[in-house]
């Protein structure tokens, strides 16, 4: 069983069947004996972005998250401390938190940023 932290763009890829999601991510995250998680920070991220019409995104992420079968994973006191605490190779702070979250909580990150791999945290290519 493998415990994954779908970052943003790849959570929307797989909602749309977009064909940049990579096969053996899509294996991975269709794998029912594999935890797909997925952050608060990634829902307030695309909430933001549709609301100034950078991104065309479905709005019950909620819904459908849970439809998914994907878990939920909330924003904790802790997970914040821990993005202030990153160093700064990366500026996005919704990255930031992921980046905090997967460390914290053991998690693997299904991702395309470049801008990962110099923090300690393990990562899928999503276009893979």
């Amino acid at each position: 069983m493998k415990r994954i932290l779908l970052d943003t763009h790849a959570l929307l890829w797989w909602l749309a069947d977009d064909q940049n999601l990579g096969v053996k991510a899509r294996e991975i995250i269709a794998d029912p004996r594999n935890q797909i998680f997925v952050s608060a920070a990634s829902t307030w991220e695309i909430s933001i972005k549709r609301a100034l019409g950078k991104l065309e995104a479905p709005e019950d992420m909620d819904s459908l998250v849970e439809d998914e079968g994907f878990l939920p994973l909330p924003i904790s006191l802790y997970h914040g401390d821990q993005a202030g605490l990153l160093p700064e190779h990366h500026k996005d702070p919704f990255d930031r938190m992921l980046i905090a979250q997967a460390q914290a909580e053991g998690l693997t990150i299904i991702t395309c940023d470049e801008k990962f791999p110099p923090y300690k945290v393990r990562l899928i290519n999503a276009s893979s």
